[in-house]
């Protein structure tokens, strides 16, 4: 059911961290918008994330692509129904991801998401 695991970084100054993450360790740049998303050429599913300050509420910590939307509505359905903290609410976004954010017991934030197809 997991497709990739996220690593998110905030940044002031996208144009900086593309030039750091890309120039540095050559990551390739997958997305810029509404963030700046990077992946290793060798192995796609390691990537980076970086957010600007305030894109969300609550930025989160780490991410877990789960691979398809109906998999976030059951992941959803369960951390509701064990009374889980759900700290971004489950949201189809306009740039194409179903996602939602839910606190794990050490208070990390996971952006528990999959691709719209």
């Amino acid at each position: 059911m997991i497709d990739r695991i996220l690593s998110y970084a905030v940044g002031d100054d996208l144009a900086a961290s593309r030039e750091f993450y890309a120039g540095l360790f050559g990551l390739d740049v997958a997305m810029e918008d509404p963030v700046l998303a990077l992946r290793s050429p060798a192995n796609p599913t390691a990537q980076v994330l970086v957010l600007p300050k305030g894109m969300d509420r609550v930025a989160p910590n780490l991410g877990i692509d789960v691979g398809e939307p109906a998999n976030v509505d059951a992941l959803h359905a369960e951390v509701v129904r064990r009374g889980l903290e759900v700290v971004y609410p489950l949201t189809d976004e306009p740039w194409g991801v179903r996602r939602f954010f839910v606190r794990d017991p050490g208070g990390t934030v996971v952006n528990v998401l999959a691709h719209l197809r």
